[in-house]
C-alpha cells in the first residue's frame, strides 16, 4: 500500500504574533516562497503525491488559495479543518479516513528539512512500525529528546526535559505504519490537555518498533515557531539560493524531475511567476 502523506498546518501561531494575526505561520514567506512548500517538498522527496493538509477553519481557504488542488505538482491535496489545536497525535484521528490504513509520514508545516543524502534517507524507511529522525541540537530542553543505552539503541523519548538524556532532539517529521490511527485513539491527554506525540511515539518503542535515523553533520532541520528563527530560515535558503544557484523547498522542480509533470506544465509554472527569479528558476530549468 503507498504511503500517504500529512502536512500538519494548523495551530495559532501565538509565538509569531502580532505577525500572524492575520495570516497562518505557515504561509508565511521563507525567503521566496511560502512555508509550507518545504514541508510539502520534504513529502515529495519520499515519493509521496497523495498528502493531506490539516489546518485550521479560518485558514483553510487561504491554504486552498495558495496550493489549489496539487495538480500543478503531479499531487492530490486533501484539506481537513483542526477545530482547535489538541496536540500533533490529533492529527492522526483527524486523518484516519484519508489514511484508509495506508502507512504515512507526517511533516509539521513549520519545519524545514535540507541535506543532499535527505532524499536517500527518506525512500529508504520501511513500511512497517515506525520511524522518527535524530537531530543533535545545542538546546535539547526545548524539545522531545531521545534516550539511549550504551549500545546507541533508543530507550526513551521525554518532552522538554530538565535534564535531557542526550543532545538529540525528534524532529517533525514522523514516518508511522498504518496502525497509528488506533495508537493516537489511545493516547490520553497531557498535563497540558494535548494528544503528545511522545505517548504516540512510546507505544511504538516499547513494542521494539520504533527506528531512530540520526541525521549528522550534512544535515539541517530548521523550526521556524520564532522570528529569530523564521529570520535565520529565510537566511539560510537566501544564502544557498544565492552560493549555489539552485533552490531549495521547491515543490516544481521536484515534480519535474520525478516525472510527475512534464515540461509544459513546468513551463505554465514558469510563466505564472514570469516577473520574478523563482520563475526564472523554472526556466532555466526547461534549458
Amino acid at each position: 500500500m503507498n504511503r500517504k502523506g500529512i502536512v500538519l498546518a494548523g495551530g495559532s501561531g501565538t509565538r509569531l504574533y502580532p505577525i500572524t494575526l492575520g495570516v497562518s505561520k505557515q504561509l508565511l514567506p521563507v525567503y521566496d516562497k511560502p512555508m509550507i512548500y518545504y514541508p510539502i517538498s520534504t513529502l515529495m522527496l519520499a515519493g509521496i503525491r497523495d498528502i493531506v493538509v490539516i489546518t485550521t477553519p479560518e485558514d483553510a481557504a487561504q491554504f486552498r488559495r495558495t496550493l489549489g488542488d496539487g495538480t500543478q505538482w503531479g499531487l492530490r491535496f486533501t484539506f481537513i479543518e483542526q477545530p482547535s489545536p489538541d496536540g500533533l497525535a490529533q492529527a492522526y484521528l483527524l486523518a484516519r479516513d484519508f489514511l484508509d490504513g495506508a502507512p504515512s509520514a507526517m511533516v509539521l508545516g513549520d519545519n524545514i528539512f535540507y541535506g543532499a543524502n535527505l532524499p536517500g534517507m527518506l525512500a529508504a524507511v520501511p513500511a512497517d512500525g515506525g520511524t522518527v529522525f535524530g537531530y543533535h541540537v545545542a538546546d535539547p530542553e526545548r524539545y522531545g529528546v531521545l534516550g539511549f543505552d550504551a549500545d546507541g539503541t533508543a530507550t526513551q523519548i521525554i518532552e522538554k526535559p530538565k535534564v535531557p538524556p542526550s543532545s538529540y532532539a525528534v524532529t517533525g517529521l514522523y514516518f508511522l505504519d498504518g496502525t497509528a490511527p488506533d495508537r493516537a485513539a489511545r493516547v490520553r491527554p497531557s498535563d497540558r490537555g494535548e494528544l503528545e506525540i511522545t505517548t504516540l511515539l512510546e507505544s511504538y518503542l516499547a513494542e521494539g518498533a520504533l527506528r531512530v535515523e540520526r541525521m549528522g553533520r550534512g544535515f539541517a532541520w530548521l523550526d521556524t515557531g520564532t522570528h529569530a528563527s523564521l529570520l535565520d530560515a529565510g537566511n539560510f535558503v537566501r544564502t544557498l539560493t544565492a552560493r549555489q544557484g539552485l533552490q531549495s523547498g521547491c515543490p516544481d522542480e521536484i515534480a519535474f524531475l520525478k516525472g510527475w509533470i512534464d515540461r509544459d506544465g513546468l513551463r505554465a509554472r514558469a510563466d505564472l511567476f514570469a516577473k520574478n527569479e523563482y520563475g526564472a528558476y523554472l526556466s532555466r530549468l526547461l534549458d
